[in-house]
């Protein structure tokens, strides 16, 4: 008993799971030879309790989040529409969107707000809606759920969210937005078979190719990376994306001004020439000039570590090309 009121127990599940794991440890050494004292027992019970409090706190201000955020729909319904949002209404439901997003981080809460119906009124009611701020926080907290949880994503493919979300992508008005819609997009279509299904039914290749000629540098990058992942993971989508000239527009993509993301396109251009009859024959195609392109473009990265990827993929594709011609440009290079 004196040792035990001499412990100090930990405050928190941290030290409870280490209490776990000692105690496990210990189970492997002789048998105690005391059982546990009622001090003991009691701490453990009421240590348990909180942990669970905290878990049903959790979700009760999930539930909260979610009753700010259906408010203005019952406002809408009563006054037809044509009150307008005040900003403290929109500062609320931000502020509603953030703590959801800090709370589905975990997955337990992902599920929670998936069986609360907060996935459906996030996709109804805020993928549309007519303040930017709430569409890509809706986006993202939609993003965060999605993120490894098969349950989740096909309960999301299954309330119609791709569609909208590959239109956000595509036409919204707002950087951000679009930004935060394709970050959702991916999270549902990467190691997704059906969600990879519905992005097809809609030409999300085609949104991915439109992403890479914007204007926005964030979604350049994502709209690039995604093709590459994708290609890489379903090889059997390259004749549909070759037959849509992509490895025209991709090479029109390297001609302009040199960006990072480069390494991605080219990284794509690598997967649509590699048993792929067609992708071959467009990128070795004289009006293209793509050797060309590639020559110079190495000459620009030699020496240059952190393009030493990017290089990479330049002379890989120089190689897979342009595979007779290797030893005159060896000579030209030196």
């Amino acid at each position: 008993m004196a040792e035990d009121r001499q412990r100090r127990y930990p405050q928190n599940l941290q030290g409870v799971l280490q209490l776990a794991v000692e105690a496990g440890s210990a189970a492997e050494g002789p048998a105690p030879v005391e059982p546990m004292s009622e001090e003991r027992k009691t701490w453990l019970r009421e240590a348990l309790s909180e942990i669970c409090k905290g878990q049903m706190d959790e979700v009760e201000q999930m539930k909260q989040c979610l009753a700010v955020l259906r408010k203005e729909g019952i406002s809408e319904r009563e006054t037809g529409g044509e009150e307008e949002m005040g900003e403290d209404d929109e500062d609320e439901q931000e502020s509603a969107f953030e703590m959801l997003s800090e709370l589905c981080a975990n997955l337990d809460n992902a599920r929670d707000l998936m069986i609360l119906g907060g996935l459906e009124l996030v996709v109804s009611q805020y993928l549309c809606h007519s303040q930017s701020g709430l569409r890509w926080r809706a986006a993202d907290l939609i993003a965060n759920c999605a993120q490894n949880m098969p349950e989740v994503q096909v309960h999301l493919l299954d309330i119609g969210a791709l569609p909208k979300l590959l239109q956000l992508t595509d036409s919204d008005p707002h950087s951000t937005v679009r930004v935060k819609a394709l970050y959702a997009v991916s999270c549902l279509v990467r190691e997704q078979e059906a969600g990879l299904q519905v992005f097809l039914s809609h030409d999300g290749f085609s949104v991915l190719m439109r992403g890479m000629q914007s204007e926005n540098e964030k979604l350049r990058t994502k709209s690039a990376f995604l093709l590459l992942n994708l290609l890489t993971s379903h090889p059997e989508q390259k004749d549909t994306v070759v037959s849509m000239g992509m490895v025209q527009q991709l090479v029109s993509v390297l001609r302009t001004p040199h960006s990072p993301f480069h390494e991605h396109v080219l990284g794509a251009l690598c997967c649509l020439v590699e048993n792929c009859h067609q992708g071959l024959n467009d990128c070795v195609n004289p009006d293209l000039r793509l050797e060309e392109l590639l020559r110079q473009r190495a000459k620009e990265l030699q020496g240059k570590e952190e393009s030493q990827e990017e290089l990479d993929f330049c002379e890989r594709l120089r190689v897979l090309c342009f595979r007779s011609q290797q030893s005159d440009d060896s000579v030209m290079d030196r």
